[in-house]
């Protein structure tokens, strides 16, 4: 970075550790900080770049004399090209995970934070997080897929319908049906599960709130009428009860005898508050307790061990892997003929 740019980076960082009124930060501090930053400036530096700053952005000295400190105005408009490497690391970091979340309102306004977040983290290489963002990532347990695409037109339909509670009219695209089929929806939330964004909501052929995945609305359209208020819905209980299911997900004690590899990996992440690991006689397998829910996660994840795990209860769980094991078995006998 050249010095010019360094030194308009410096004042633009400094001006933006200034906190707003009632708040105040001292010369000393701003040094401080700012050697953090990786700049090596001196105490009368500072103190000239703020007062020469004064003339131009909304702070101004607090408390004079031999200790001055300095305030922000509290009704300063925020400049956007003012951004502390703090916050740029969170946006950059929070980018990728926001796209699904948010309305695409909200998105559109984000998208020159996101930029100038993007280029201040990476083409300063003075910023202290410049390393972390460089080399720091969030990665899934075990195999990601990529998520679902959805159509652009399709996600501002509704994050719209969703924000502004109006009924929603989609065309959608059931795996059950072999031709989609037009919906008047009513939405309630929405839900961001692995590689597949859901919209909870109610249509008058359900009289309780269903998902729709996203990526199977092929069409959509915000309508004028308010959406149907669902009274006593909450997204978090819906979660809960595994989306389409009417009761809550109940809980079972899940024993089974675990290999050593497995047994390392519960002993570190256990698999729920309720477990016990314990040696098994003349073996390196171990004992397993443990009170999980009885839900398809779960059990996928029990099923996904394999030649790893013998499960000893519950007796349902048992059969299903036994029926499991026959159906695969099967497919590789009548591949083979």
């Amino acid at each position: 970075m050249s010095d010019t740019k360094d030194t308009l980076h410096r004042i633009k960082l400094m001006i933006a550790l200034v906190p707003k009124e009632p708040g105040d930060i001292s010369t000393r501090e701003l040094l401080c900080a700012l050697e953090n930053e990786g700049f090596n400036v001196s105490k009368r530096t500072v103190q000239r770049d703020l007062e020469k700053s004064s003339n131009t952005f909304p702070i101004y000295q607090s408390v004079g004399g031999h200790h001055p400190r300095w305030s922000r105005k509290k009704n300063a408009p925020l400049d956007t090209d003012i951004m502390l490497p703090a916050t740029a690391l969170a946006l950059h970091l929070a980018e990728s995970h926001l796209s699904r979340l948010l309305p695409s309102t909200v998105l559109q306004r984000l998208t020159a934070q996101f930029e100038l977040a993007r280029h201040q983290l990476l083409s300063n290489t003075s910023n202290t997080f410049h390393n972390w963002a460089r080399t720091v990532r969030a990665l899934p347990n075990g195999k990601a897929l990529l998520p679902a695409d959805i159509s652009s037109n399709v996600w501002e339909a509704v994050s719209d319908a969703l924000l502004r509670e109006r009924q929603l009219r989609v065309v959608y695209q059931a795996r059950e049906q072999s031709t989609p089929r037009e919906h008047v929806l009513h939405p309630a939330g929405l839900v961001s599960r692995h590689a597949i964004s859901y919209l909870v909501a109610r249509t008058k052929s359900y009289e309780q709130p269903v998902q729709f995945a996203l990526h199977r609305i092929t069409d959509a359209e915000v309508l004028t009428d308010p959406a149907m208020e669902l009274e006593g819905f909450s997204i978090d209980q819906f979660i809960s009860r595994q989306l389409n299911s009417e009761e809550d997900i109940a809980t079972v004690t899940l024993e089974a005898d675990v290999s050593p590899s497995i047994a390392w990996l519960l002993n570190e992440t256990p698999l729920s508050m309720e477990q016990s690991l314990t040696p098994l006689e003349d073996s390196h397998w171990q004992r397993l307790r443990a009170v999980v829910p009885n839900d398809k996660e779960t059990r996928w994840w029990v099923y996904s061990l394999g030649e790893n795990i013998r499960v000893r209860a519950p007796a349902d769980w048992i059969e299903e892997i036994k029926t499991r094991a026959q159906q695969t078995l099967a497919q590789y006998q009548k591949n083979a003929e």
